[in-house]
């Protein structure tokens, strides 16, 4: 079993330019790249759990998501990373389209995302935690029983760097 960083997608990997879905709009957050590089480095999984409320808000489709994190993870080459696995959370209680309108367990702070790839890929809790940008990012590790970090510096890399060490 390996452990395993979740991180945020918006505004922990990419800029949050609001419901960023298209690839043009794609603008890595300083030191994303190297920081999820040293993830690989460390024997650690990259998990990306995101919230995408903007496909339940009719802004765009699902296909849209995922092309979008395609293109994360082809761009993440350029710096010897990668992610692991993308899980994201279409649904929203408030939701135009209907088939997404529902207060889902994968909606975070719902541990729901973090459940499903600690099933998924065998991922040991020890050793394991989460950076995310808002407090529902800090309540789902919680629930799901790893840290959770807000991140708010300047750097990624910089930031994760010290909790590889003592994680």
């Amino acid at each position: 079993m390996k452990s395993a960083v979740f991180l945020d997608r918006d505004g922990v990997i990419n800029v949050d330019t609001g419901y960023p879905h298209r690839i043009d709009e794609l603008e890595f957050i300083a030191g994303a790249p190297e920081a999820i590089a040293r993830i690989n480095a460390s024997g650690r999984l990259a998990i990306v759990v995101t919230n995408q409320s903007g496909i339940a808000r009719g802004l765009y489709e699902e296909a849209d998501a995922h092309a979008f994190n395609t293109h994360i993870q082809d761009r993440l080459r350029a710096w010897n990373a990668r992610i692991d696995g993308f899980y994201l959370c279409p649904y929203h209680p408030d939701a135009i389209i209907e088939r997404y309108r529902q207060d889902h367990p994968d909606r975070k702070p719902g541990p729901g995302m973090i459940e499903r790839a600690i099933r998924d890929f065998h991922i040991d809790r020890n050793g394991s935690f989460l950076v995310g940008d808002r407090q529902t990012d800090i309540q789902a590790a919680q629930a799901a029983g790893i840290p959770g970090y807000l991140f708010t510096g300047a750097r990624l890399d910089a930031f994760i760097t010290p909790l590889l060490s003592t994680s």
